[in-house]
């Protein structure tokens, strides 16, 4: 009986032992913020839209097409068609990775207006679509330049580009829209968005790359997120510049969120548009992707700054090293 005792003291032990290196392997692989950072190196890449890490690879977006990098930053593979219906899409913005699947916000966008909206999933070996979370109308937004996977909470967001004072939330469980954030202050331009310990960074853009200004990373916490979803309501649209409305469903609530500054962007080689950014989850690198050279006109490139010497759009990782 003493020896049973014994035994089954030195299982649980060993149990536990388990189970906390499995916990410290886990902490080990996930994504934590800092709160300052050095530039470690530029990488070149052939994507001008987001940016998605895992253990192995360096995922970029461009407006078209998904790219595969190594971390030393040679090409691993392409798919440049990567759309169901080029009809319906024309433009990812930036990307996320969970679970061996790049999520990207998928549209029709021309010259700031984006249409058909959707979340769609790619798998993350074969850079092939997998399956689509259809965008919710009612929630409010008209645009998706970016996402982020909340890993802790199951959960997915979209940013707007057109409207930066929502971000808007998904349940990943059941691909169900989930509630929405406002953002106080409203950042500039949203260009991209990510989730790390309970706080979300947003990539935020000026509008235009002419005079040289940095752009700037925002942070929010988003530890609580409580559900609101949709309701029956009066919906409101405008129609031959008259309000318009009708029953229907429409966003039940909102949290609200305050905007801080986490990073000027000061050390890009010149200022442009700064699009996606992720956090390396082996070494906690903020990665963050800028396109310089470019004039831009309602986000969208209209031709290189030619007496600079420019004669197309650069498109760079910028790689910071945490230092605390």
């Amino acid at each position: 009986f003493r020896s049973f005792n014994l035994s089954k003291f030195t299982i649980m032990k060993k149990l536990s032992m388990i189970l906390a290196a499995a916990c410290l392997a886990v902490a080990a692989h996930a994504q934590h913020l800092g709160s300052e950072y050095r530039l470690k190196k530029v990488i070149p890449v052939a994507g001008r839209q987001g940016i998605a890490i895992d253990k192995d690879y360096y995922y970029v977006s461009d407006t078209r097409a998904l790219y595969k990098y190594d971390k030393q930053g040679n090409l691993i593979m392409k798919n440049d068609q990567p759309f169901r219906d080029p009809e319906k899409a024309n433009h990812f913005g930036d990307i996320d990775i969970f679970n061996g699947e790049i999520y990207t916000g998928n549209e029709k966008f021309e010259f700031g207006q984006g249409h058909n909206i959707s979340i769609d999933v790619y798998d993350a070996k074969t850079l092939k679509w997998k399956r689509t979370i259809p965008w919710i109308a009612e929630s409010g937004q008209v645009e998706c330049s970016g996402l982020a996977i909340d890993r802790e909470k199951n959960l997915v967001w979209m940013s707007d580009w057109v409207d930066s004072r929502y971000v808007y939330c998904y349940s990943l469980e059941t691909g169900k829209y989930y509630t929405k954030m406002q953002c106080r202050p409203c950042p500039y331009w949203c260009q991209g968005i990510f989730i790390a310990d309970g706080k979300m960074l947003f990539a935020a853009d000026d509008g235009e790359s002419t005079f040289g200004i940095a752009d700037n990373i925002y942070v929010a916490d988003v530890s609580n997120v409580p559900y609101t979803g949709l309701k029956d309501g009066t919906q409101v649209t405008v129609e031959n510049f008259k309000a318009v409305k009708k029953p229907g469903k429409v966003a039940a609530g909102a949290i609200a969120g305050r905007i801080e500054l986490f990073r000027e962007m000061g050390d890009f080689r010149r200022a442009g548009e700064i699009e996606g950014l992720s956090i390396d989850p082996t070494n906690d690198d903020l990665v963050v992707l800028n396109n310089r050279g470019n004039q831009i006109l309602l986000g969208m490139p209209i031709g290189p700054f030619t007496e600079e010497g420019y004669t197309g759009e650069v498109h760079e990782l910028y790689v910071y090293e945490k230092i605390k």
